[in-house]
C-alpha cells in the first residue's frame, strides 16, 4: 500500500489529474477510495487510532467530506476496509512464501511463511502498527477483525500439520499457540518502535517452537 511516490509520498495518495481527462468513473471511484483507504492507515499508523477522524482522513486523502460519505458510512467503516485490505494483502505474502517454500517439510514452510509475515511488517510501518498495535484500541469490532485474521494464519499451519503429521494429536492447540506467540512478539517490538528489527527475530523465533516429529507423527507414524 505504500510504494513511495513523489517526495516519499505513498502513490495510494497521489491526486489524480486536475481538469477535464478521460479516465472513466469507475477508475476515479476506485482511485479516491484507495487514497481514503492509505490516509486512514497513515493517520492510524503514525498518530494513533484515537487521531483518527474524518476530517483527518480526508485532509490527508486530499477528498472532500461529500467524497468520503459516497465510499463510506463513518471513519470506523474506513478503518474497518482499511485494516481487511492490509491483512489480505500480508496474508498472500505469508500463504505464497508458504506454497513456494522450498522444502515441502513442516520447518521450511514456517520459516519462509514466517520470514514473510515479519519481512511484510518492517516493510511498512504504518500498515504494521495499524494491523497488529492500533486494532487492539479500535474498539471491539476492530479486536474481533485481529482475531479472526490471527485464527486465519493459525489455520494455514493447522492445516498443514495436519498433511504433513496425521498422526499429531492436536494441530489446531499448536498453530494457535505459535500464531498468537509471534503476534505478541510482534506487537511488544511495533510498540516499542523496533519494526525495523522484526526481520531479524527470525531465528530466534523459528527456536522456539517445537515442530512435530515425522518419525512419530508422519504418514508412516503409528
Amino acid at each position: 500500500m505504500h510504494e513511495p511516490g513523489r517526495a516519499g509520498e505513498p502513490a495510494e495518495l497521489r491526486r489524480l489529474p486536475s481538469g477535464r481527462h478521460r479516465l472513466s468513473p469507475d477508475f476515479v471511484a476506485g482511485h479516491q477510495v484507495n487514497r481514503i483507504l492509505a490516509a486512514v492507515v497513515e493517520v492510524t499508523g503514525t498518530a494513533g487510532v484515537r487521531e483518527l477522524t474524518v476530517d483527518a482522513i480526508i485532509g490527508r486523502a486530499g477528498v472532500s467530506r461529500a467524497t468520503f460519505y459516497v465510499h463510506f458510512r463513518n471513519k470506523e467503516d474506513a478503518f474497518a476496509r482499511a485494516y481487511d485490505e492490509v491483512v489480505e494483502r500480508l496474508m498472500g505474502s505469508v500463504v505464497a512464501a508458504y506454497r513456494d517454500a522450498p522444502g515441502a517439510d513442516a520447518p521450511s514452510r514456517l520459516r519462509a511463511g514466517l520470514a514473510a509475515f515479519l519481512e511484510f511488517l518492517a516493510a511498512d510501518p504504518p500498515a504494521a502498527r495499524t494491523c497488529v498495535v492500533e486494532s487492539m484500541a479500535a474498539g471491539p469490532a476492530a479486536a474481533a477483525r485481529r482475531d479472526a485474521a490471527i485464527g486465519a494464519f493459525a489455520q494455514l499451519i493447522a492445516d498443514n500439520v495436519r498433511e504433513l503429521y496425521p498422526h499429531y494429536p492436536d494441530p489446531d492447540l499448536m498453530a494457535e499457540t505459535i500464531v498468537g506467540g509471534i503476534y505478541q512478539v510482534a506487537y511488544t517490538r511495533i510498540r516499542r518502535g523496533e519494526i525495523a528489527d522484526l526481520p531479524g527475530l527470525l531465528p530466534g523465533l523459528l527456536g522456539s517452537f517445537a515442530v512435530p516429529d515425522p518419525d512419530r507423527w508422519g504418514p508412516a507414524a503409528r
